[in-house]
């Protein structure tokens, strides 16, 4: 039995003013993604994807133009204040910067309290327990409760923005880029932690990247985005180890080589595909930055397509391509110009 999806996205597109005189800036345009109960999809693309903005309109915070957002079978796109504050109790969220996601002049204690606060669920002996088991759940000592923000690292201040974000019990967390202002030894630590509180706690992720293989660590499935739209979804280690859409190519090949000889030849294919010629809005975005761009793909955009295993595919040529990099190999791209 196929259990509904917890949240359920479904054509959002967000939009941003830019003057009377200019069009609004469509940040994201019609996506729409499903999250199972106690699954993780990753939300992956370079800046200005749409990324950061998908999760913020799922929060709440940023407007949605058109489409739906429903959470636990509930419409939630226009949800009112009220509501919203009720469902924070359900739908949390951890931030990027460590730095600036805690106040510093609030001790930890008070910070973790906080959730309780808001829902009306605070009883001194019982929240105090509350804080600590959560802090040690997280990995950090008894007595960080009475210390303040200060006084901890970039790695101990992630685990502690988690352990607030997981104090209400919450059934969905949105994780954006919570490793990526991190050292990597720091990040695959927290990366770990949030694995085994994903499993202990049965909990959900929408987990927002612009590092295809810290995404691939924790997904089980993963959205590809340029531009505010859907360019490859599916498994992650369909994804990852063999990209169908040239743009998840693209994101592979920027990963850092160990061998400088390849990483100069990666870097002189992708400035050979990069075009200077601006994209058509009729056509696909990547058209300009794409190796097997054909006519068609500057003048028609491409529907997202289903592939035999499973994915999708947002390309004229998905058929062709998916076939080449089924032989190609893992990990590996087929430069070939049509």
């Amino acid at each position: 039995m196929t259990l509904p999806p917890l949240l359920a996205v479904e054509d959002l597109t967000v939009e941003f003013p830019q003057g009377r005189r200019t069009a609004p800036l469509r940040a994201v345009d019609a996506v729409s993604l499903s999250i199972a109960p106690g699954e993780t999809v990753g939300l992956v693309g370079e800046s200005g994807s749409g990324k950061s903005t998908i999760g913020r309109a799922v929060l709440g915070l940023n407007r949605v133009h058109s489409g739906r957002i429903g959470f636990e079978g509930h419409d939630i796109t226009h949800a009112s204040s009220r509501t919203r504050r009720a469902l924070s109790a359900r739908l949390q969220v951890v931030f990027q910067d460590p730095y600036s996601s805690l106040n510093p002049a609030r001790t930890i204690g008070q910070t973790l309290a906080e959730p309780f606060l808001t829902h009306g669920r605070a009883h001194r002996n019982g929240t105090r327990d509350r804080i600590a088991k959560m802090l040690a759940r997280v990995g950090m000592p008894a007595d960080t409760a009475d210390r303040y923000p200060g006084q901890f690292s970039g790695g101990q201040r992630q685990r502690i923005a988690i352990a607030r974000a997981l104090m209400p019990e919450p059934r969905l967390v949105i994780c954006d880029e919570p490793v990526s202002a991190l050292d990597l030894s720091i990040q695959a630590q927290v990366m770990n932690l949030l694995a085994d509180l994903q499993r202990d706690l049965d909990l959900s992720y929408l987990f927002i990247a612009h590092d295809l293989p810290v995404v691939r660590h924790l997904s089980h499935r993963i959205v590809v985005l340029y531009r505010g739209q859907v360019m490859e979804t599916g498994s992650a280690a369909a994804l990852y180890t063999a990209p169908v859409h040239p743009y998840t190519q693209a994101l592979l090949a920027a990963v850092p080589q160990p061998d400088p000889r390849a990483q100069r030849a990666r870097t002189a294919n992708r400035a050979a595909a990069t075009t200077a010629t601006a994209p058509s809005p009729a056509g696909c975005a990547f058209t300009h930055r794409c190796p097997h761009a054909i006519e068609l793909c500057r003048r028609e955009r491409p529907l997202l397509r289903p592939l035999p295993d499973g994915r999708a595919a947002a390309c004229h040529r998905t058929t062709e391509l998916h076939s080449h990099s089924t032989t190609d190999g893992p990990g590996r791209t087929r430069e070939e110009t049509p």
